[in-house]
């Protein structure tokens, strides 16, 4: 592939992710916009047509790695893991 069309790639990606990130946006701004109703309507589901809307909490529990590095750092040296990744970028 020659820099040409490189760079005719590199500008064709840069197109559709503007494209997702509008697109992105757009679906965030409709679940807004649901997730107000709810909210006016004081319920977390309805049922709209033949889609079922929830919007519920949800409680999980997760390490504090940080508070364990401060609190007991041996421990967490001990089960650290490494890992590498690649990473793509086109700036």
């Amino acid at each position: 592939m020659s820099m040409n069309e490189i760079e005719a790639k590199c500008r064709e990606l840069r197109s559709l992710q503007r494209l997702i990130e509008e697109a992105q946006q757009e679906a965030e701004s409709i679940k807004d916009t649901i997730k107000a109703q709810l909210t006016a309507q004081g319920v977390d589901e309805f049922q709209a047509g033949e889609y079922r809307v929830s919007w519920k909490s949800v409680t999980s529990s997760r390490l504090d790695v940080a508070a364990l590095k401060e609190a007991l750092p041996d421990v967490a040296q001990a089960f650290a893991r490494t890992t590498t990744t690649r990473r793509f970028c086109v700036a």
